[in-house]
């Protein structure tokens, strides 16, 4: 799939989301590491992509360039080693350049309804949280599954030159920083 074709494949999954499907959100109790971000896709997964797309042999992944997922970030790219070899599927990466993020659909399409859901109500607890995210919908038949993740991730872990080295990432044609497929690692036997 070229890049033309993954954005645009992208951008009807957000318009999906926006007028009726499924929309996810993990929320977390600890620091925003590149870990609880490829955890936080990971349980989407398990939760609504595998049950919807059972065949699927190839994720695609939109994200910001800056942050836990940033496109120079060592153990984004580790972690989603880690799950391309544990899922065996491919995953491909398109980070939005930055200062653009305003234009993941997914922030206006999921996100602006759960912010008029939740709109002034007290945010004391993270059940309330949850439950109000639970509860987002809109007339086009937006369903939200929010999910707790009380796991600790700390920060400042650091992935070597050399384990580096060793992930399966083969970088796009149109700016391969920004773009790229970290392909699973053969099993050992």
């Amino acid at each position: 799939m070229n890049e033309r074709a993954r954005r645009l494949w992208a951008g009807a999954e957000a318009g999906a989301i926006g007028y009726g499907g499924v929309g996810f959100v993990s929320v977390g109790v600890d620091h925003d590491t590149p870990v609880f971000a490829v955890k936080s896709i990971e349980a989407w997964w398990t939760n609504v992509g595998a049950p919807r797309y059972p065949d699927a042999r190839e994720l695609f992944i939109t994200a910001d360039a800056g942050g836990s997922n940033g496109h120079r970030a060592r153990l984004w790219k580790a972690e989603l080693q880690r799950l391309a070899d544990e899922l065996d599927i491919a995953i491909h990466v398109s980070h939005f350049p930055p200062g653009t993020s305003k234009w993941n659909k997914i922030e206006h399409r999921l996100f602006s309804f759960i912010s008029t859901n939740w709109r002034g109500r007290p945010l004391r607890t993270y059940e309330t949280i949850i439950n109000l995210i639970s509860n987002t919908t809109n007339r086009g038949g937006l369903v939200v599954r929010a999910r707790l993740d009380r796991r600790r991730y700390p920060t400042g872990k650091k992935i070597s030159a050399k384990d580096f080295r060793a992930l399966q990432i083969e970088p796009d044609a149109f700016h391969g920083d920004w773009n790229y497929v970290v392909r699973p690692r053969a099993k050992e036997p």
